[in-house]
């Protein structure tokens, strides 16, 4: 298999985007997209270790000024950017599978938003969206969504 085009990634802040929200809901490794549940929801909420973060105005930027910085340094390619205050969208094209770079974004955003705003110990739901994009289509369409669908 070749290497993809590009990563679309997407994850959201700790607390905004709970398991039975009446948007949809994934469960891990399904595809199937949930629809409310009152009873999940209210569960999920009961299991919140912290308060819900909803990102200001500065630490959007914070976030913005960090991925365009990370993915600088690692000579990675970012087509599109938004961040919003509950979710982060990017398509990027990476050596490395979408996973680590996620992972090293959301540190590497957690890290400054410690030092430069409020100090927290989560920031970042647990994993996000991971979609390999294939074609040059799907590259183009996945970009017009990020920068322009929010």
């Amino acid at each position: 298999m070749s290497a993809p085009l590009a990563y679309h990634l997407t994850w959201t802040t700790y607390g905004t985007w709970l398991p039975g929200d009446e948007r949809g809901w994934l469960t891990h490794n399904a595809d199937e997209i949930h629809r409310g549940d009152r009873e999940w929801l209210e569960q999920a909420e009961q299991n919140l270790e912290h308060d819900e973060v909803v990102l200001t105005d500065e630490q959007r930027q914070i976030v913005r000024e960090t991925i365009v910085s990370h993915c600088e340094i690692r000579r990675w390619q970012l087509h599109a950017l938004n961040v919003r205050t509950n979710h982060i969208h990017l398509i990027v094209t990476a050596d490395i599978v979408p996973e680590k770079v996620m992972d090293q974004f959301k540190a590497w955003c957690s890290r400054r938003l410690n030092e430069k705003s409020e100090s927290r110990e989560r920031w970042w739901t647990r994993h996000g969206s991971t979609k390999w994009i294939n074609d040059e289509a799907y590259l183009a369409n996945a970009i017009r969504y990020v920068k322009e669908g929010q």
